[in-house]
């Protein structure tokens, strides 16, 4: 507890100069110079490469006997993941520039994945000999894709009341 007034006064420059290079060093969540979207992007090519490597691997995925259409939920993750991951990136990326996230990017993203559902399972069906393409596959990677946004969606909003006074 400060003495007098001058301490006072000089305790507050400390805290404003902290907050000033905190800031500048993208310390402050959200503000400008915020660099966390590098990390979410980092895992966006992570998934979206996991994604792109089970969808069109050669060979058909392990099947298990215990586990009937364990591929559909591995489908929905890998697309919930991917979408999840590159929706975050997209945020925190605007959120540094003090842009906010449009609606019309979250709709791109989810119309884009939805596409490639249906581009993969036909790519599978007539350019593999060892794949099949399955309309299934396609229905659980849009139950993927609607998880993804919504997972993304909690985490924006729990983000944001956070950010209230």
């Amino acid at each position: 507890m400060p003495r007098s007034s001058e301490e006072a006064e000089g305790l507050r420059d400390r805290v404003e100069t902290v907050a000033v290079a905190e800031a500048a060093a993208g310390g402050v969540h959200g503000g400008p110079g915020d660099r966390r979207w590098v990390a979410a992007a980092v895992g966006a090519v992570l998934a979206v490469g996991l994604q792109l490597w089970g969808l069109y691997r050669v060979s058909s995925p392990p099947t298990l006997s215990w586990f009937r259409n364990a591929d559909k939920v591995v489908h929905a993750s890998i697309f919930a993941l991917a979408v999840g991951m590159i929706l975050l990136t997209v945020w925190l990326r605007a959120r540094s520039n003090g842009v906010p996230l449009r609606r019309t990017a979250v709709a791109l993203v989810a119309a884009v994945f939805g596409l490639h559902a249906v581009v993969s399972e036909l790519i599978q069906h007539f350019f593999y000999r060892t794949r099949t393409g399955d309309p299934r596959d396609v229905l659980a990677d849009s139950v993927g894709i609607a998880v993804g946004v919504g997972a993304f969606q909690l985490v924006r909003r729990r983000s944001d009341r956070r950010a209230e006074p």
